[in-house]
């Protein structure tokens, strides 16, 4: 087995044999060997010990993965985190009401006392790395099977995990790389006390909010503020008024240095996933269910909410997250599909399986070992397409029935009813209130119900009766006679799970038959159980797309054995390194690399959702009350541009310069390069940072924070 990371195929990557020095997501334990020559040729002042190392505190340890799905950084020795708004807005939402409606007006602690906490929410930090491929294929034998090859490697991992974690409280994770190919040991630890210190207005956190997203030129100030809290003894723990504010191992320190073009620019994070690996088979998917799927599904939803959200200050809070995290995705969707198809990435992509088969069918040995990699793909996606379809419909409009997802959540008390154990059923009772009652907080019943209907009739329309929940023939039909907008306002009219006070006054006195016999309850579970049905049925292709994908990439490790490979973003810490950079989206059109505060002033649009902001923020732009942070050239910097290659999770991440001081937060990317997570576009792709010194001048001088900003420790 050769030796991880020896190898090289931009061929997959970009298309052709040329490396770009700005594209990759790279492993930190080998940046020494792989990375250190260029990255210092761009103007790293750091040793690769200073970025990762095992032996003594470095840069890594600043770095932390937020929540579920974000990065963020430590920027003081209080704990005190920096992360993008959007990263934080659930629990900005979460905090919010019409009383204190902190998305609206933005929230800032003054005092630690003031600082709220989030049930949750929490930060991890990365430990080590250890390469442990040997291990984790040591029972893996050739001619076996997937099933039993998947088995003999989750076994190992068990062991490999289980042994990491004795004796610390650490949590340890063998994760996967090059289809499972290789494998490494990552070790983390966790910390569960995180609390909101602040957050700008959403106005300004949430500038351009749809409109601009995924776009430039962009205007948003798009950060929040945090602090994580340890025990007494410096060791996670979990909420306490007694916990006190961690101290790090590491901090970053902040940088107000002008930019400009070509300055060097690195970023640490948790990139979620990319996919370069990906055939023309699975773009054709992507093209022809996945993205079509999305944008038609959550359009109509999304309009459904937006309409109720700018009728009512209260639907707003309760839908802002929810609405959010719908809409991020659906124009990710529309700009993916769309760059997909103008790079004609399908094309490209089977110019590349054309030159696979001649590099195979050249030497029998590479044939019997990897001839059929690419017809088991396409054998799996092919034959997968309609359950795929199916399951991508059940997905989508069940986000679009809420009730439903609550009622999925009462299994619990079914199985306590069951038992008539009535210590199980007063535990079942209590775990079901304390889910309603967090689900109800953030409801609104007529939105569900202008909702729900809109996706049954969807549903109904677009997928086939094979794959059509029992409900439309038994009760739709025979009980309606196919009218869905009766069946839903009957459903929800008799329900006991239509609000939340219906709901307790069943849950004093809970009994088995009312829940089998209400509508919700058996719309939700006939719906489940053709989701069940549809996802055995297509599972049958799991383990021929497995090892197609697995020998694929095994392959293709092959082909050009001279050179160096980045595997795909899987959620684990990776950097990646560029340089500020403006670029050239089309004929006659350059994008300069930086946004200022009079562009947000340009935008700005009286009561438009959207591009309102605040007055005083147009003052203090007018009367140039930049402070420290403006730029030496007489502006307030917003956002800029750099070529670094990052993803969906690197949202939050730290951009750093040459000496590793922080001058921005990564939070997007640009529209011409969509489809970057499945073909990386050299001369398209940027990412989207907002600037330190616009992040530090909205704490400071709009919000008057000058107590948060007072802890960094902050460079000229």
């Amino acid at each position: 087995m050769k030796k991880l990371f020896t190898i090289l195929l931009i061929l997959i990557l970009s298309f052709s044999f040329k490396a770009k020095a700005d594209e990759g997501m790279w492993l930190l334990p080998l940046l020494e060997k792989l990375n250190m020559g260029k990255m210092t040729e761009l103007g790293l002042k750091l040793s690769a010990e200073d970025i990762y190392s095992i032996n003594k505190v470095c840069l890594k340890d600043a770095v932390v993965i937020f929540g579920g799905g974000c990065t963020a950084e430590i920027v003081s020795s209080q704990g005190l985190v920096l992360t993008n708004h959007h990263c934080g807005y659930g629990s900005i939402q979460a905090h919010s009401s019409v009383d204190h409606d902190y998305l609206r007006d933005g929230f800032w602690a003054k005092t630690k006392e003031e600082e709220l906490p989030n049930p949750n929410l929490s930060v991890t930090f990365l430990i080590r790395v250890e390469d442990v491929t040997g291990q984790v294929l040591a029972n893996v034998k050739q001619g076996m099977s997937e099933t039993d090859r998947t088995a003999a490697i989750n076994d190992a991992r068990q062991v490999i995990e289980k042994k990491a974690a004795e004796g610390n409280n650490y949590r340890a994770q063998v994760s996967s790389f090059y289809g499972g190919n290789y494998f490494y040991l990552l070790i983390y630890e966790r910390y569960n006390d995180v609390r909101l210190v602040g957050a700008p207005p959403s106005s300004i956190g949430k500038f351009g909010f749809d409109t601009d997203n995924w776009e430039w030129p962009r205007h948003t100030g798009d950060f929040s503020v945090f602090r994580v809290y340890s025990g007494p003894d410096g060791k996670p723990a979990p909420y306490s008024k007694d916990n006190i504010p961690l101290k790090p191992k590491r901090y970053l320190t902040v940088s107000l240095k002008d930019r400009k073009i070509g300055d060097f620019a690195m970023i640490l994070g948790y990139p979620g996933r990319t996919n370069r690996y990906m055939t023309s088979y699975e773009v054709n998917e992507q093209l022809q269910i996945v993205h079509p799927d999305r944008i038609k599904i959550r359009g109509i939803k999304q309009e459904i909410w937006m309409k109720d959200m700018m009728a009512d200050q209260k639907v707003n809070i309760q839908y802002s997250s929810k609405y959010s995290g719908s809409s991020n995705y659906w124009k990710y969707s529309i700009g993916q599909k769309a760059s997909l198809e103008k790079l004609n990435v399908k094309a490209k992509k089977e110019e590349i399986e054309n030159q696979f088969n001649k590099w195979v069918i050249a030497d029998p040995e590479r044939k019997a070992k990897y001839g059929e990699a690419l017809n088991m793909i396409k054998t799996a996606i092919e034959g997968r397409a309609d359950y795929y379809n199916a399951v991508q419909y059940i997905s989508e409009c069940m986000q679009g029935c809420e009730l439903f997802g609550l009622n999925r959540r009462i299994a619990s008390l079914v199985t306590a009813l069951k038992s008539k154990d009535n210590q199980k059923i007063s535990d079942a009772v209590s775990e079901f209130k304390n889910t309603s009652s967090n689900f109800y907080k953030d409801y609104n019943l007529p939105t569900d119900i202008q909702s729900t209907k809109a996706m049954l009739k969807l549903y109904r329309t677009d997928v086939p009766v094979k794959f059509q929940p029992d409900f439309y023939a038994n009760v739709v039909d025979k009980k309606f006679k196919g009218d869905i907008d009766k069946f839903v306002d009957d459903m929800f009219a008799k329900s006991v799970f239509a609000n939340e006070a219906k709901l307790n006054a069943f849950l004093d006195k809970p009994v088995l038959k009312t829940i089998e016999s209400d509508p919700v309850y058996l719309t939700a579970t006939s719906f489940f159980n053709t989701a069940t049905g549809v996802s055995k049925d297509l599972s049958q292709f799991d383990a021929g797309l497995a090892t197609g994908k697995r020998l694929w990439i095994a392959a293709l490790l092959e082909m050009v054995p001279e050179k160096t490979l980045y595997p795909d973003a899987n959620s684990t810490m990776r950097l990646s390194y560029g340089t500020v950079q403006d670029y050239d989206p089309r004929d006659a059109v350059t994008y300069k690399y930086y946004t200022t505060l009079q562009g947000v002033v340009d935008k700005y649009k009286p009561g438009d959702y959207e591009f309102d902001v605040p007055k005083r923020l147009i003052e203090l732009n007018n009367k140039k009350e930049f402070g420290r942070y403006g730029s030496s050239k007489g502006y307030m910097p917003v956002c800029f541009l750099t070529t670094n290659d990052i993803t969906g999770g690197n949202s939050g991440s730290p951009v750093m310069n040459g000496n590793g001081e922080l001058i921005g937060l990564a939070f997007d990317g640009n529209w011409e390069s969509m489809s970057g997570d499945i073909a990386y576009e050299p001369e398209l792709q940027r990412t989207i940072v907002v600037d330190i010194r616009y992040v530090l001048w909205l704490m400071d001088i709009y919000s008057g924070a000058k107590n948060l900003v007072d802890e960094m420790t902050i460079v000229q």
